[in-house]
């Protein structure tokens, strides 16, 4: 349930316990609604155990302001509080000077591991994992697990799986809460743990790691360095941000824009303009090839100017048959449903609906046309290449994503630009070429 904070109450304590009381998700909501003057006012009288937890939950615009706005050892406070990984991604975030004046007034050895987390390569697993767990030895009793998990549990951001880790830190196995609590107190930890764990090194790529835990399930997965020591691990909230990103991402893509990572209504007009424009002028720049088609049949289309009324109907068709096949496809490819092995079975697969979507257009389209018309040559016409055009777009549609993968590209890319030329050149040429041969002009 939401809760408002756009008011000005006489009772600041019933206010602070309102606040003490409501869910941090639903108080950072609150504030963003707010200017920024209510909201740092608001914000300060949070006790300091929520006030890292709401920060967590803020815009990365109103973190800043309010980190203009408070005092060094308030910044310290909060910093300090955060989970690593969520006090790592507010530094990546921030400019140059905010960054300076919050690790200046950081404890050394948070300072120390926020710096050690900052040399991750971005979008890697060292970047968005967390140091919060709790790790047991496999000699262990599952009694003398539990003391530790009382004692070291409260400030870890996950205690249902906790990892077995040898002297030097190797990962030997998982245990989670679940078992402990189903197994004899006086149960070996290296006997009821699981030995077989799905593990990430520190360099792999966040979106194949977003896979893993789709795939098995996960709610926390270890990550390693180099000499398989466990360093941290990546929570299932972390990867729900990741899969969110690159969803967003491959929607702009697929929309011919340049992918941004602000809110909508955060994005200053320029730079919605700057992400949309280059896109919008190679799309206007690539549909002359189809300009230069039309103006190649200009006597044709003289002879015979009723043809010229199909060709929006025909490469909208066209289009959208393409768009429906390479938003499956990539879809496919990002969910791992389609490997790369499958480029043939896919393609005839498509090929067999556009034969019967196209078909079913064509019957339509003929029936349509000769009822408006009653031209049997235009009607059939029109019609085969509304079936032909079909055919192309869909395998362009599905084979294009697939090539780009094989070529090490964002599949997305291929949604926009490239399909919507190469099918409405295919739809136009097509087009004059059945025509030419029926009506001989």
């Amino acid at each position: 349930m939401r809760i408002n904070l756009d008011v000005t109450p006489r009772d600041y304590a019933t206010l602070k316990e309102s606040l003490k009381n409501s869910n941090p998700v639903d108080v950072a909501e609150g504030l963003e609604e707010l200017d920024d003057e209510q909201a740092i006012k608001l914000f300060r009288m949070l006790p300091k155990d929520n006030a890292a937890e709401v920060f967590a939950y803020l815009s990365r615009d109103m973190q800043h302001s309010i980190v203009g706005a408070i005092k060094d050892y308030e910044i310290s406070h909060i910093i300090d509080e955060l989970f690593l990984d969520d006090a790592v991604d507010f530094i990546e975030e921030m400019p140059a000077g905010v960054v300076k004046r919050v690790l200046s007034n950081l404890p050394a050895e948070k300072r120390d591991m926020i710096n050690h987390f900052l040399k991750y390569p971005e979008g890697s697993a060292g970047s968005i994992m967390t140091i919060e767990y709790v790790d047991l030895k496999e000699h262990l009793t599952v009694s003398e697990a539990f003391d530790r998990i009382r004692r070291d549990g409260v400030d870890k951001e996950t205690i249902y799986t906790c990892y077995v880790i040898d002297a030097a830190r190797q990962l030997l196995g998982a245990v989670s809460v679940k078992t402990l609590l189903l197994s004899s107190l006086d149960d070996k930890i290296g006997d009821i743990m699981k030995r077989d764990v799905i593990f990430a090194s520190t360099n792999e790529d966040k979106e194949n790691i977003a896979n893993e835990f789709r795939r098995y399930g996960l709610l926390a997965m270890p990550v390693v360095d180099n000499e398989s020591r466990l360093v941290g691990i990546v929570t299932v909230d972390d990867v729900l941000e990741v899969q969110e990103e690159e969803a967003t991402e491959d929607f702009e893509i697929m929309a011919a824009m340049s992918p941004s990572d602000e809110p909508y209504m955060k994005t200053s007009t320029w730079k919605l303009t700057r992400n949309r424009l280059p896109w919008l002028m190679l799309l206007m720049l690539t549909a002359t090839v189809t300009g230069l088609i039309i103006a190649g049949f200009e006597e044709s289309l003289a002879l015979m100017p009723a043809l010229v009324t199909f060709i929006p109907m025909l490469m909208d068709t066209g289009g959208n048959a393409g768009a429906q096949s390479s938003t499956l496809v990539i879809r496919g490819i990002a969910l791992e449903e389609i490997k790369a092995t499958d480029m043939v079975k896919v393609w005839m697969k498509e090929v067999r609906v556009a034969a019967l979507c196209g078909a079913a257009l064509a019957v339509v389209n003929f029936v349509r046309i000769l009822i408006m018309n009653r031209s049997f040559s235009i009607a059939f016409s029109v019609s085969l290449t509304l079936l032909i055009t079909v055919l192309i777009a869909k395998t362009v549609g599905c084979l294009l994503p697939q090539l780009a993968r094989k070529l090490k590209f964002d599949p997305a890319v291929m949604a926009a630009p490239a399909i919507t030329t190469i099918v409405d050149a295919g739809a136009l040429l097509v087009f004059f070429a059945i025509a030419k041969a029926i009506f001989n002009i």
